[in-house]
C-alpha cells in the first residue's frame, strides 16, 4: 500500500525563475530537473522534497500550503525581509513560534518553530 509522501507539488508560472528563487532565498536545492519542472531538497536532504511544475496557478483561501520548520526561525525571518520576501508578522502563540511568507507567484508558504 501507500509507503510515504514522496513529494509536495506546487505551480508556479516559471520554473526557471522560481527554482533560482527558491535556491537563493531559501537554500533550497536542485535534485532533479525535467521538462516543467524541477524537484528541490529541503534541509538536510530527509524531508520530503517540494517539486515545482510551470502551469496556471488559482490561489483561494482553502488551499493547502507546506509548513517548514526553523530552528532558527528569527534568522529565517529576518533573512527573508533581507531578500525582499513578503512575510507576515511574527506570531507566538505560547507553544509554537510561525509565519507566512510568499513565493513569486504570491504561493503561501509557512515556517514555524517549537521546542522539540
Amino acid at each position: 500500500m501507500i509507503e510515504r509522501i514522496d513529494t509536495l507539488c506546487m505551480k508556479v508560472k516559471n520554473v526557471e525563475k522560481s527554482g533560482d528563487w527558491y535556491e537563493n532565498a531559501l537554500g533550497f536545492s536542485v535534485v532533479f530537473k525535467g521538462e516543467g519542472y524541477r524537484v528541490l531538497r529541503v534541509g538536510d536532504g530527509s524531508n520530503v522534497p517540494l517539486t515545482i511544475e510551470e502551469g496556471n496557478i488559482t490561489h483561494n483561501a482553502d488551499q493547502s500550503y507546506p509548513i517548514f520548520y526553523s530552528k532558527d526561525i528569527q534568522g529565517l525571518y529576518e533573512k527573508l525581509k533581507e531578500h525582499n520576501v513578503r512575510v507576515s508578522e511574527l506570531h507566538d502563540d505560547g507553544v509554537n513560534h510561525f509565519f507566512d511568507f510568499f513565493d513569486l507567484d504570491d504561493n503561501k508558504l509557512q515556517v514555524c518553530y517549537f521546542k522539540e
